[in-house]
């Protein structure tokens, strides 16, 4: 019914596997693993496959009419999209899998393309971040149900609850919007002053809900380049069962596409990443489903930036 096909590609998108081969455009990468605790190694590891696999049921629709986009996913006109496949990663070779990751996007930048990373697990904004050195500033945006400002867990700094407070020291990071934040996580009461203290502005769901949408975008920058990371956590279980901290009380859909398409309009996303989609934890495919749209929303969203 709505043109699946035998893909390997996100929507059944052109392949470039040579990232020196490409062009300006949107740029689609799976990161499985990043830096995995070992109490709970690549956790997400299968993520990118799945989401792949499920996005293939609609590969022959990209010029169908689609209603969160207004049009179909690539308007006449916008730039290109290509998927340029995943990542190799080792969980004990936790530098090399960041090294990989940090080449990769650097490679996509040289080239004009928009990152869009599709993880694996909650670190790999790390090293996604890193790759923009020198080409500053940036305003991060997080969308996630944690703060992830611990300096260490167990003696590792660059996991999946140190992702803000790594941003936080790079010298190209200079405002960071995190929307989302609700029950229990790892953050101390400390981490959450230290987040304050250098000038992080929450946004919680609690807050999202009583104010909106808009009310949150309004501290992003007007035109400002926009790192934004989302975390699949910080929707609500109903809609993405598939996490490792579910939580109630998340973001619908829409609120999470309000967002994406609403940064892209008042801003300009710089790269995309998604993470904590969990396979395993999937409920009838509801998960991947989401995850598939929200990054159909977010490839339409950037294609269609000035």
């Amino acid at each position: 019914m709505f043109g699946g096909r035998n893909v390997d590609t996100f929507l059944g998108l052109p392949r470039c596997d040579d990232l020196a081969r490409l062009q300006p455009g949107a740029a689609i990468l799976g990161a499985p693993c990043a830096t995995p605790y070992a109490s709970v190694g690549p956790y997400c590891a299968d993520a990118p496959r799945t989401i792949r696999q499920t996005s293939a049921r609609y590969a022959g629709a990209l010029q169908h009419m689609d209603f969160d986009l207004g049009g179909p996913i690539l308007a006449s006109g916008a730039i290109p999209a290509v998927d340029c496949g995943d990542l190799p990663f080792d969980a004990a070779d936790a530098a090399g899998n960041r090294a990989r990751i940090r080449d990769a996007v650097g490679a996509m930048l040289e080239a004009d393309a928009v990152p869009v990373i599709v993880g694996g697990d909650d670190s790999i904004p790390i090293p996604l971040f890193e790759a923009f050195a020198g080409r500053g500033p940036f305003t991060v945006v997080q969308v996630d149900a944690h703060i992830d400002w611990r300096d260490e867990v167990d003696g590792e700094r660059y996991g999946l609850s140190s992702t803000m407070r790594r941003a936080s020291e790079m010298g190209h990071v200079e405002r960071i919007v995190q929307i989302g934040a609700r029950g229990l996580g790892s953050a101390r009461p400390a981490d959450y002053r230290d987040a304050l203290d250098w000038g992080v502005t929450f946004v919680t769901a609690r807050e999202l809900y009583e104010t909106g949408v808009e009310a949150a975008l309004a501290h992003v920058p007007e035109g400002a380049p926009v790192l934004l990371a989302f975390d699949c956590d910080a929707l609500d279980p109903t809609t993405m069962p598939a996490v490792i901290g579910p939580a109630p009380g998340g973001l619908t859909y829409w609120q999470a596409v309000d967002i994406v398409q609403g940064v892209a309009r008042r801003s300009r996303i710089a790269a995309f990443d998604l993470v904590e989609f969990m396979p395993a934890r999937d409920i009838h495919g509801l998960g991947a489903l989401t995850a598939s749209r929200l990054l159909v929303n977010a490839i339409g969203a950037i294609v269609r930036q000035d």
